[in-house]
């Protein structure tokens, strides 16, 4: 059974392509209104190729804050017409304001006009035709899973949710009796029907094996017959960890260090010398910014909060050392007069100032002197509160590991998932944060960084 390959483009060749042919068609549509309407304000020429460069930047930059390489939102008319929007204003913007690198402004003001609107309409144009021709099912993976019922439900998902353009159709479980009603999924239920006839009918484009009872007889010979046609079978783990960037904890007890090695960056003195030369460098700014816009939320908490302006909370940080956190305070007076409790979206301890200072993320501000102390660091697990860190260390497998590093004032978890209230939440923020441990490097950094300012923008703090 030869397996003919159905044309599929995985994530990160998908964000690449919207990289690529942004920076593509916008100089490409500059070049062609320059000639053609005498727009002399961006001319690329062999002596101002630098121009093109900034620009590139600034759209690459900008785009990934406000969202653009954010597959599911790319895949929105709605949702990339706003961004746009926003994204062309930010970078017509910061490239008028950047003579230096930039050209002078022109004399004739209408050109900046020509400027922002060609820039505009192309990447709308072009994003739009994305949707059209590439975000649609003829590039859909269907896929098949190999695996016991509540591992599947868990699967189909989170895979479906991270990868739009990833379908799965189905699933068998081998040899196992314990079944789930598969239409609450939108699942079709293979088991019992030999793997080949289903892969070919069904027009299958992957397998991903979950797991393969051992009661499961002849199996495996089912599997290895796709595999010498040359059939795509994949390990369910790699699969999940590469498209939904977190570490499917539920999967790895019994294999955990062979599964989850520690980040070389862990021992990289070279990366950890400038990460903290970037923590006391951020930190200072951080505060220097933050001593600025203390008389505002100053006279803020006395109007809307009523109390004291500082909030200390004792919290964990690295190797499970207690230290204290410093905030703006947010919540009324007495807030927990019962002990520790979970704090919850429109949680009504809070106020309507300490609202605005969290959905802004000014309340965090005081912790850049956590960070300039090195209690913190700016990206990291965010620290969690010792009778929490108790409760769900009991409750949730290898909690304890996100103690190997700095607690940050940002994090993987934090720009990936909305605020926890619920052990199940913390499972999923933890899955996130072992991720960032697993992988963290300069680069993972830089987009933690990227995807925290499209937060603050869009005012989504909690």
């Amino acid at each position: 059974m030869p397996h003919k390959q159905k044309m599929h483009f995985e994530i990160s060749e998908r964000k690449l392509f919207l990289r690529i042919f942004d920076i593509f068609w916008v100089l490409f549509a500059l070049y062609v209104v320059g000639i053609l309407f005498h727009v002399e304000y961006f001319d690329i020429e062999q002596r101002s190729w630098h121009w093109a460069v900034v620009l590139a930047i600034y759209l690459n930059l900008f785009c990934g804050i406000f969202e653009l390489y954010d597959l599911q939102k790319a895949s929105s008319y709605y949702r990339v017409l706003k961004n746009v929007v926003l994204a062309t204003c930010v970078v017509v913007l910061f490239y008028l304001m950047t003579p230096v690198f930039t050209p002078v402004l022109p004399e004739n003001r209408l050109q900046i006009l020509y400027f922002f609107l060609t820039i505009f309409l192309t990447l709308l144009l072009w994003r739009f035709a994305y949707i059209s021709l590439i975000s649609t099912p003829r590039f859909y993976r269907r896929v098949l899973i190999i695996g016991e019922p509540l591992e599947v439900e868990l699967v189909a998902s989170h895979l479906q949710r991270s990868d739009p353009n990833y379908n799965i159709v189905g699933y068998v479980n081998p040899g196992g009796t314990d079944m789930f009603n598969s239409e609450k999924v939108g699942l079709k239920d293979f088991s019992g029907k030999k793997l080949a006839e289903t892969v070919q009918e069904e027009n299958i484009d992957e397998i991903l094996i979950s797991n393969i009872s051992a009661t499961a007889e002849g199996f495996y010979s089912q599997v290895l017959y796709l595999l010498k046609k040359g059939f795509p079978v994949k390990d369910f783990n790699e699969v999940y960890e590469d498209k939904t960037h977190r570490i499917p904890v539920q999967h790895i007890e019994r294999n955990f260090y062979q599964f989850f090695p520690l980040s070389r960056s862990n021992n990289n003195k070279f990366y950890q010398f400038f990460h903290r030369l970037f923590d006391i460098v951020v930190s200072i700014v951080g505060i220097i910014i933050g001593g600025l816009l203390l008389p505002f939320v100053y006279f803020g908490n006395m109007i809307g909060n009523k109390g004291s302006l500082f909030y200390e909370q004792e919290r964990i940080g690295r190797s499970g050392k207690s230290f204290n956190i410093l905030k703006f305070r947010t919540m009324r007076y007495n807030a927990e007069p019962h002990g520790a409790v979970w704090a919850t979206r429109n949680d009504v301890r809070i106020t309507r100032f300490g609202k605005f200072l969290r959905r802004s993320r000014l309340d965090e501000f005081p912790q850049f002197y956590n960070i300039l102390k090195g209690e913190m660091s700016l990206i990291g697990p965010r620290p969690e509160r010792p009778v929490f860190v108790k409760e769900l260390s009991e409750l949730i497998p290898f909690y304890d590991t996100r103690h190997f590093i700095k607690p940050g004032l940002t994090g993987w978890a934090q720009v990936m998932t909305d605020y926890a209230d619920s052990h199940a939440d913390s499972l999923e923020k933890l899955q996130y944060d072992l991720y960032y441990i697993k992988h963290r490097n300069i680069f993972l950094d830089i987009t933690i960084l990227i995807k925290t300012l499209s937060t603050i923008i869009f005012f989504r703090g909690q």
